[in-house]
């Protein structure tokens, strides 16, 4: 069973990187985005899509920690 859930951890923890930083670059272009337009309403696309980068990192640490628990718990 380690041996499936493994791979799939490692899998899900690129997953984790990739979203944050695909929310860090979100957040750098939303920033500078913010800066040049002033005051408007609603969100930007870009804070939109920082907000959907956080939501699916938290999503993958979730699934992470699930299965750490798995294999801990198999482990015993």
């Amino acid at each position: 069973m380690s041996y499936l859930l493994i791979p799939v951890l490692l899998i899900v923890m690129v997953m984790v990187v990739i979203s944050l930083v695909k929310g860090i670059v979100a957040f750098m272009q939303s920033t500078r985005e913010d800066l040049e337009r002033g005051e408007s309403a609603g969100p930007s696309e870009m804070q939109l899509k920082q907000n959907k980068m956080m939501y699916a990192r938290i999503m993958y640490q979730g699934i992470a920690v699930v299965i750490v628990a798995i294999l801990l718990f198999a482990s015993r």
